[in-house]
């Protein structure tokens, strides 16, 4: 399934699975991340130093599992945003040049009475949205909310991320 036309498909596609991260400073390499339900996926990208990252994290707060979020970071918002972010410093990125976009957060998960009970995807964005807040992090687009799944990816050589909603394709 590929989800760039051919002719910006440029050189490895490189897949975030759930509760994980990856960074590039390849400009030939795209990085995607499938089933953002709930869940969140965050795109950063500073186009001096030409390092972005995608991050697919899981549940809002790792107070509802310290020993996990021990193990893996990236399954919590709180957790992985910090250390996804102190990542891609550590491979030249500039906080003030960061261009961040966020996607998912969706109430995909319906009871039977038709209710979200738990509001992961709403508690997803809000945790998101604070931390970024807090840390004087701007995004610079976003599409959350809703009740689809998205695909999102990153394009290394421009920094542009693109969605997949149902079938269509559009830029965030």
């Amino acid at each position: 399934m590929n989800e760039l036309p051919a002719s910006e498909q440029r050189g490895p596609r490189v897949t975030i699975g759930i509760a994980d991260m990856g960074i590039s400073k390849d400009p030939t390499a795209t990085l995607i991340t499938y089933a953002l339900g709930s869940c969140v996926g965050i795109a950063l990208f500073d186009p001096v130093a030409k390092v972005g990252g995608v991050m697919h994290a899981l549940l809002p707060q790792s107070k509802s599992n310290p020993e996990k979020a021990a193990a893996n970071p990236y399954m919590f918002v709180d957790t992985g945003v910090p250390a996804f972010f102190k990542a891609c410093y550590a491979v030249g990125a500039v906080k003030e040049r960061l261009v961040v976009r966020i996607a998912g957060g969706a109430a995909v998960s319906r009871s039977q009475s038709g209710g979200d009970h738990f509001k992961i995807g709403k508690r997803n964005t809000t945790i998101l949205r604070k931390l970024l807040w807090k840390n004087n992090v701007l995004l610079k687009s976003h599409d959350v909310g809703g009740n689809v799944s998205r695909t999102m990816w990153l394009d290394m050589a421009t920094g542009r991320v693109f969605l997949k909603i149902n079938g269509t394709t559009s830029e965030l």
